[in-house]
């Protein structure tokens, strides 16, 4: 059997980040992965990293600007270590060899995001998320710690009311295994795949939060999904903010700069929600363009100028070129909201512990919560590096005064049985299909706006779509890396995960930040100012609430 003091799922940002910190506090760290580091979805993000750095700028602001962003659901004390932990944050990064754009005084470059006050992202060109996890890669390399790449999380083993390990599968060599820890990190990232159009990548299916929610660990506030506004139509490729931090425009299909309707003081750069949603408004009042993937409008840089446009946003020309044939310097992007971040996930306090002794959790797979009911842009890279720290640290700590923990037999049958009957099934349910199926659903029931009706129908259909799962079959027979093993444990996961999101949304009868339900459509902060907890039982999520934290701001009408 395998065995380490602390095992870290997944290997973006927060995952080696919480790695590097548990390594340097004298931990005996592995790290459990399914995709190569450097393949980790932190690589996608674009338009880059908030803090609060210069004369010009201040802490204060930046923690407002969050708490706002969230629609006043974030815990402000999370909200005020997380924002006074940026500047630290950026200049270690930056000293792990991160290369960031620089002004001509040679000062740290900063654009615009929405939602906030000040154009406080620091950024490598249209590439943030790269650079980052490179300067990580680089740093982390130098300690010693322990990889198993392209492995497959199966189970969290909780005994005695503690973490004692997980069970995974190797897809490499086809074989399942054991590995006993004192703490396990969760650090898989989002769960994106829920959803037929999104920015995720193909691997984001949520593994790691399943896992815990099966485990026992509460799930908060799952039904705020948030939709970025700007996906390359065609493929949803994403559309960095920073093309909108840089002055791009959005356009219908009248000429009109359309914003002014819905943000009149930000235009463009008002919180994601809130484009969004102006967005599908023009679409569904007729005044977007139309083809054969559906309604869109334009996103114009043509007026920012050939230099800046590929200095600035190389990533962006060659995303439209390559995957669009256009070319932004002299043509509009066609755009339409996709689903992109998902502001619930494992809860967490500021250490990323949770209610399960000996379970951690960091980045997008946790909700800590600093995002409330709308992440603005530049907060979720910080996010993985502030928190990621955090939970290193703390998984490191309880790891050294934990018992000796014990994985069994039993342990791997209870969680490789089930996988093994998908095998040797004759007849049976295709997984790719049941995907399909849950990400049409979720398509168009669970999408940015909601209503009463549409909520029961799409928790109908995935219940159906649960109960199908029952009579999963993998055809494949082979040992290495068998995708359609893999395809079925992660339709599994996602339908888990799917229902806590229809269960949340149709209990809180409200619309706050990226919940915006049409039967309900103002803020209720008298009923509605508490996280969502969901919890596993026989019979779905069991759910409950937690006070949202108060420090200085008391909520007040959101406006741009």
């Amino acid at each position: 059997m395998l065995r380490h003091d602390v095992v870290v799922v997944g290997a973006g940002l927060a995952g080696q980040r919480a790695a590097l910190a548990a390594r340097q506090a004298g931990s005996d760290v592995a790290i459990v992965t399914k995709l190569h580091p450097l393949r980790s979805h932190s690589g996608a993000a674009q338009g880059g990293i908030n803090a609060a750095m210069g004369a010009e700028d201040s802490v204060d602001t930046h923690i407002y600007d969050t708490v706002k962003g969230s629609d006043y659901l974030g815990d402000q004390d999370a909200i005020e270590f997380f924002c006074q932990s940026a500047g630290p944050t950026v200049v270690e990064m930056e000293h792990f060899g991160t290369i960031f754009s620089r002004s001509d005084d040679g000062s740290l470059a900063r654009r615009a995001f929405g939602g906030a006050g000040f154009p406080r992202t620091i950024y490598a060109a249209d590439r943030t998320g790269l650079a980052l996890l490179q300067g990580l890669w680089e740093h982390l390399s130098t300690e010693q710690f322990t990889l198993y790449p392209e492995w497959d999380l199966l189970r969290i083993v909780v005994r005695e009311g503690r973490v004692q390990g997980i069970v995974a599968f190797d897809r490499t060599r086809g074989e399942f295994a054991e590995i006993a820890a004192k703490s396990v990190v969760i650090a898989t990232g989002p769960a994106g795949r829920i959803y037929g159009r999104t920015t995720n990548a193909h691997s984001c299916t949520g593994d790691g939060v399943a896992a815990a929610y099966d485990a026992g660990a509460f799930l908060k506030d799952m039904e705020f999904v948030q939709f970025h506004p700007t996906a390359l139509l065609e493929s949803s490729i994403l559309i960095t903010e920073g093309a909108r931090g840089e002055g791009a425009y959005l356009r219908n299909a009248t000429g009109e700069r359309f914003m002014s309707r819905y943000a009149p003081h930000v235009l463009e750069l008002a919180s994601r929600d809130v484009v969004s949603r102006a967005i599908v408004t023009e679409v569904a009042e007729g005044r977007g363009f139309s083809g054969p993937y559906g309604g869109y409008v334009h996103l114009e840089l043509m007026h920012l100028g050939k230099e800046r446009i590929e200095s600035r946003l190389q990533e962006i020309c060659d995303y439209c070129r390559n995957f669009a044939g256009i070319d932004p310097v002299t043509e509009p992007i066609p755009v339409y909201p996709a689903q992109h971040y998902m502001m619930g996930g494992v809860g967490t306090n500021i250490r990323g512990e949770t209610n399960l002794p000996g379970l951690f959790s960091a980045g997008e797979a946790a909700c800590v919560s600093i995002h409330g009911a709308n992440r603005l842009g530049g907060n979720s890279l910080l996010e993985t590096l502030v928190f990621g720290k955090e939970a290193g640290n703390a998984a490191a700590k309880y790891a050294a005064s934990a018992p000796a923990t014990s994985l069994r037999d039993a342990d791997l049958r209870e969680a490789v049985d089930p996988l093994r009957a998908w095998s040797s099934r004759s007849d049976g349910e295709d997984p790719s299909v049941l995907r399909t199926e849950m990400q049409a659903t979720m398509e168009r029931y669970a999408g940015i706006y909601r209503n009463e009706a549409d909520l029961l129908e799409g928790l109908r259909r995935i219940r159906a779509l649960k109960d199908r799962f029952e009579k999963v079959r993998v055809v494949d027979s082979s040992r290495v890396y068998n995708l359609n093993l893999t395809d079925a444990v992660e339709a599994g996961h996602m339908l888990e995960l799917a229902e806590t999101i229809f269960v949340g949304a149709y209990a809180r009868t409200e619309s706050r930040g990226a919940h915006a339900r049409t039967d309900y459509p103002k803020r209720d902060d008298a009923h509605w100012m508490r996280h969502t907890l969901a919890q596993k039982s026989s019979t779905g999520p069991q759910l409950s609430y937690a006070p949202v934290a108060y420090t200085r701001w008391e909520p007040k009408e959101r406006v741009y």
